[in-house]
């Protein structure tokens, strides 16, 4: 029996007009509503007609909308324009997506209109934050491929000689909220306006927040970034880079090991030292922590153990196993930046309110 039925006399219809390929963003759609974040943004409706059949605050919306339908250009956002689901949460008709430039551009027209925009995305946040913060600060290379706006070649270990910007971005420890950020051109360093950037953090918080510690990598050294958080009463935990010069400091240093942890695989010792780089302006109490591999007895070793060294700069007078754990904390920011880049595509877009030349 021939059970091979022709193409030619399949019949198909297509009947499901309210049909979406985005359904899936549906719980994050209600989550907007829910935040009542296009309220949020009122304050910038007025650059607009008061007619406009969109407003700046839809706008906004929209475009967090798309990018987290992975629209990471402006055109492609044509592919929300028609979609069920976009354009009912948008109440019933999408802008065109050569609209959204034109409206963004119109932000130029406030003076520190990127300060007025991150004080109403801190109004968002925090709700959200407890009393006490953890600020956590690091930095991000993205390899750009043309021309856009602010991107300098710079140091680039993915992609060198390409252009690229370098965004500096603040994370909170406890609840892993971004409180801020800025996009810099690529050839710029980490620690380039670290501290005005930390400033304009602080200002953008609340009085009932309080800043316990900071937390920084090796990217963000240097006497006048500690000093500012030793004149601000702040703790800190900065990384240091294993220099020579460090690592002499500490093998003629006499104070002994503390062994915190002796088992089958590992072993993890720590010592307090206080040391003074070239740079500094005076002696620093860092915490030095050396790991090392245990091998099977009958393994052929040429020393007892090899060990890796490192070092934490700190106002803290903790135990070093302890600070050690606690920046170690940080090191989930690179998933959060990820998340940034591949959740709201921040190594394709371009915000033009918080680029600063």
């Amino acid at each position: 029996m021939n059970y091979i039925i022709p193409v030619s006399r399949i019949k198909y219809e297509f009947n499901l007009k309210n049909s979406t390929k985005f359904s899936g963003i549906l719980p994050f759609l209600q989550f907007l509503e829910r935040m009542k974040i296009q309220q949020t943004f009122r304050g910038f409706d007025c650059l607009k007609k008061d007619n406009a059949k969109f407003p700046l605050s839809k706008i906004f919306v929209y475009l967090i909308a798309g990018w987290m339908a992975d629209c990471s250009r402006m055109f492609h956002f044509q592919s929300l324009q028609n979609d069920p689901l976009i354009r009912a949460f948008l109440g019933g008709k999408c802008p065109h997506y050569t609209l959204l430039s034109k409206d963004l551009l119109r932000l130029e027209k406030i003076e520190d209109a990127a300060i007025e925009f991150k004080e109403r995305v801190m109004d968002i946040i925090e709700p959200w934050l407890d009393s006490d913060l953890i600020l956590d600060f690091d930095s991000s290379v993205e390899t750009v491929y043309g021309n856009q706006e602010g991107a300098k070649i710079g140091v680039n270990p993915h992609k060198p000689g390409r252009k690229s910007y370098h965004p500096l971005l603040v994370f909170e420890g406890k609840s892993h909220l971004c409180l801020n950020g800025v996009l810099r051109p690529g050839n710029v360093h980490s620690a380039d306006n670290g501290i005005e950037f930390a400033e304009e953090t602080y200002r953008l918080l609340s009085a009932q927040y309080l800043i316990r510690y900071a937390r920084f990598d090796k990217g963000f050294g240097g006497e006048k970034f500690y000093s500012y958080w030793e004149q601000q009463k702040i703790n800190y935990a900065g990384k240091l880079k294993w220099t020579s010069r460090l690592k002499k400091y500490v093998e003629n240093d006499n104070s002994p090991w503390i062994r915190y942890v002796d088992d089958e695989l590992i072993v993890i010792e720590g010592k307090t030292v206080y040391y003074q780089a070239t740079s500094w302006e005076k002696p620093r109490r860092v915490a030095v922590i050396r790991k090392a591999d245990k091998y099977e007895e009958d393994q052929l070793q040429l020393f007892d153990f090899l060990w890796d060294y490192e070092a934490i700069v700190t106002t803290m007078d903790w135990e070093p196993m302890d600070i050690w754990r606690f920046y170690n904390q940080r090191a989930c920011l690179e998933n959060y930046i990820k998340e940034s880049k591949y959740g709201f595509s921040m190594d394709k877009t371009v915000d033009p309110i918080s680029y600063q030349p």
